[in-house]
């Protein structure tokens, strides 16, 4: 950025700054309802109505029974129940709203209201609710109890090694779901292999889907490789669904399709898809998905992905618009959808809005927090970057950690991901060799096993995977040959895996809502219902489930920094010794300055949280103070670790009346007898970015101090670094070994001090 020259712009500075930011590439719209741009309310949104006559709805939504759309019609005929209707369209909205956020009102009675409510109902109620409250409710009203996620597995290659590898680590992760899409469409079906079999590795359970268009997506879900679907687009206007060549009844046609195949199935909707489509009939956001998501209930379908999916960069534009995303996802499980909640589109280049949005969801639960976490690197996402990718991966598993909130993942090490990875790509290229589909090298192996993106990779390309794919295709490869790939490699367990997912298919029984797989068992809104009621309900984080999510990595214990001070401890030996002389008494020369050291410093202690070793910090000092032409007197305290009183203490028993504390994490005090104990001369408070040369600068200035001087305090300058989050806990844990050696009654000691080494 080029520095304008002071006074030739009217301008405050701060916002040149604020160019800069990543916020700057974000841009927002003009709350616009007749353009579109409306989150939750538009003058052209209908009032909430229903009129009933002869066992049919003669009107809805102020709209008569004549000239309803088809998407009236489907709601009116598959929605609507017409003897809760009347009890819950007559209900004050404001009513209800509290009544989602009453903890005492049981879910299925709020689940029960919601069939007979129209989509200008359920709008208007969700709409009175706060971003607080509505997270309150989403907690509440999700129909699972456990909350799960999803990852997205692609690369830009569409390379099948690196698809495995990164399945297998997705699964390890902890990922309930994985979903796969490609550069080049005509790669599909290897993709769906090569995830298939990455996904088995390490465990089974994890359901996969290939992402592709409809009609392929059916067949590769027939071939049984994949085992869910949820690109089943609905749309909250009849022009948008026309546009598409769709209907609500041919979806519905498709969601028995997937059904009757065993495959479960969810559609998807989201705000601003009609915008997008230029079919939005200037109606509000939040209208056209509650359109859609009754259209879903109608349909039959187990639930929805839904909460702005591709139109949430658009949404995150207009006033309200991430409050409107967790709204809509809010009427999906009061309507007692699954609800994989959004959270796929990166809406934001900033990364302060990135953490805000994902915050009320893994606050407040989710059948599937995200319908696309992507696990793998922005640049090999091909969907798109999600709202979270690799690169912030392992941030969201410490906001679980932070919050202690269950977000779905597990932190895995280093060396079990490396064997997975290897075992991963090892299984996929023998199934390759066995069907005579390809021969990968080891080259091309290893390179995907550490690789931590596609630029990294010496494997496939895509037109590598397209001669793959139509094989697979051409030939009518199923699952069953590819287990038997497995098996004849060798690959067991992995054929195991696979065989025991393709089982539920045949008995159904993650058809249920909200279902997923963990440890061999179907989790579903039947057998694991949220029951949250308040305090104490719902779910919980057990004591096993906390110890995984809080096993992240740069953990410290105080085990580990003594031990890594021991390291020190024989290099130190080297260069300085302490000969105790015996109990420091006040001295009388006037031209001293006692340096006062706390109680562990070259005890246990060896080093400043800089990194400095303490014989050179030492040696600094006592420079310092004799190039000022005063003579230094080392002293160990032993009643106390604090700063201010170790330099207070130490000024004592100066014959001057000038000490210096240190601590030996490296924080620095000069002070005088005769002041108060934290009005100290000079404090070195920063010690991870204190330098010797500051050190030796402070022995200059208590010399100073001695003579009477007024000299040019010592600031070390900082550039507003966090150093807090990065050295707090080993500052912490260094003070409990300084304290434990304390002890009010012990007398100071007297140190001789000699340097062993010449100075560099």
């Amino acid at each position: 950025m080029t520095q304008e020259p002071v006074g030739t712009a009217n301008r405050w500075k701060r916002f040149s700054d604020w160019d800069e930011r990543a916020l700057r590439l974000d841009k927002f719209a003009a709350e616009d309802p007749e353009n579109g741009f409306a989150a939750f309310s538009s003058p052209h949104d209908p009032k909430p109505a229903v009129e009933l006559s002869a066992g049919a709805v003669a009107s809805m939504d102020g709209v008569a029974a004549r000239d309803f759309d088809m998407i009236d019609t489907f709601i009116a005929n598959y929605h609507i129940d017409h003897e809760i209707a009347p009890e819950a369209m007559a209900m004050p909205s404001l009513q209800v709203a509290r009544m989602l956020v009453d903890m005492h009102v049981p879910r299925g009675d709020l689940v029960r209201l919601a069939r007979g409510m129209t989509p200008a109902k359920l709008a208007d109620v969700v709409a009175r609710l706060s971003s607080l409250e509505i997270a309150f409710a989403y907690s509440k009203m999700r129909a699972r109890r456990t909350p799960g996620n999803q990852a997205h597995v692609t690369n830009a290659k569409d390379d099948p090694l690196q698809m495995a590898a990164d399945a297998a680590t997705a699964v390890a992760l902890g990922f309930d779901e994985i979903e796969t899409t490609m550069r080049v469409a005509r790669n599909a079906w290897s993709n769906a292999v090569a995830c298939a079999v990455g996904a088995s590795v390490g465990r089974w359970g994890t359901l996969f889907q290939c992402s592709s268009e409809e009609a392929e997506e059916l067949k590769i879900g027939m071939a049984g490789f994949t085992s869910y679907a949820e690109t089943v687009s609905v749309y909250g206007t009849e022009k948008s669904f026309i546009d598409g060549d769709d209907t609500p009844w041919s979806k519905a046609f498709l969601a028995a399709a997937y059904a009757s195949r065993g495959i479960k199935m969810r559609c998807t909707s989201g705000a601003g898809s009609e915008l997008l489509m230029g079919f939005h009939e200037k109606k509000s956001m939040l209208y056209l998905e509650a359109r859609c998501l009754c259209l879903q209930r109608a349909m039959g379908v187990q639930g929805t992905q839904n909460g702005g999916i591709d139109g949430a960069p658009v949404t995150c534009t207009v006033p309200g618009g991430m409050r409107e995303l967790m709204a809509e996802n809010l009427i999906a499980v009061w309507l007692d959808l699954e609800c994989a909640s959004g959270n796929d589109a990166r809406a934001t280049e900033s990364e302060i809005r990135v953490g805000a949005k994902i915050l009320p969801y893994l606050l407040a639960g989710s059948d599937l927090i995200c319908s696309g976490f992507g696990s793998i690197l922005k640049y090999d996402n091909s969907f798109n970057a999600s709202l979270l990718n690799g690169e912030e991966l392992e941030d969201y598993l410490v906001l679980q950690r932070d919050f202690e909130a269950d977000g779905g993942l597990t932190p895995v090490g280093e060396q079990q991901i490396l064997d997975l990875r290897t075992r991963a790509v090892e299984a996929l290229g023998a199934v390759l060799e066995e069907l005579d589909l390809g021969s990968p090298t080891a080259e091309m192996k290893s390179s995907v096993v550490t690789a931590s993106g596609s630029d990294e990779t010496r494997s496939y390309l895509p037109r590598d995977a397209t001669i793959i794919s139509e094989a697979i295709l051409e030939r009518g490869i199923t699952v069953v040959d590819v287990i038997k790939a497995l098996h004849a490699r060798g690959f067991v367990e992995e054929a195991g895996h696979l065989l025991q997912l393709v089982r539920l298919r045949v008995s159904g029984d993650y058809l249920q809502t909200s279902a997923l797989v963990r440890q061999g068992k179907v989790l579903s809104a039947i057998n694991d219902e949220n029951d949250y009621l308040g305090p104490g309900t719902g779910y919980r984080l057990d004591a096993q489930r906390r110890e995984e999510i809080v096993a992240i990595r740069d953990v410290l214990t105080r085990e580990e920094v003594l031990r890594e001070e021991s390291l020190h401890r024989a290099g130190e030996v080297k260069r300085i010794s302490y000969r105790l002389k015996g109990t420091a008494t006040a001295g009388n020369d006037r031209q001293e300055v006692v340096i006062g050291v706390s109680p562990a410093f070259g005890l246990k202690l060896f080093r400043t949280v800089a990194g400095h070793p303490l014989s050179a910090v030492m040696r600094e000092l006592v420079d310092g103070i004799e190039s000022g032409g005063c003579k230094a007197r080392v002293v160990r305290l032993r009643h106390t670790a604090d700063t201010s009183f170790l330099g207070l203490s130490a000024a004592m028993l100066s014959g001057s009346g000038v000490g210096i504390g240190i601590q030996a994490k490296g924080t620095a005090v000069i002070h005088q007898k005769d002041r108060l104990p934290h009005n100290n001369l000079e404090l070195f408070s920063n010690a991870p970015i204190t330098k010797l040369e500051h050190y030796r600068r402070m022995g200059a200035n208590a010399a100073a101090y001695v003579r009477g001087e007024l000299p040019e305090q010592v600031v070390v300058p900082t550039r507003g670094e966090a150093m807090g989050s990065r050295y707090h806990a080993r500052v912490s844990l260094i003070y409990a070994i300084e304290t434990e050696m304390a002890g009010e009654a012990q007398e100071p000691e007297e140190l001789e001090l000699a340097f062993l080494e010449t100075k560099r």
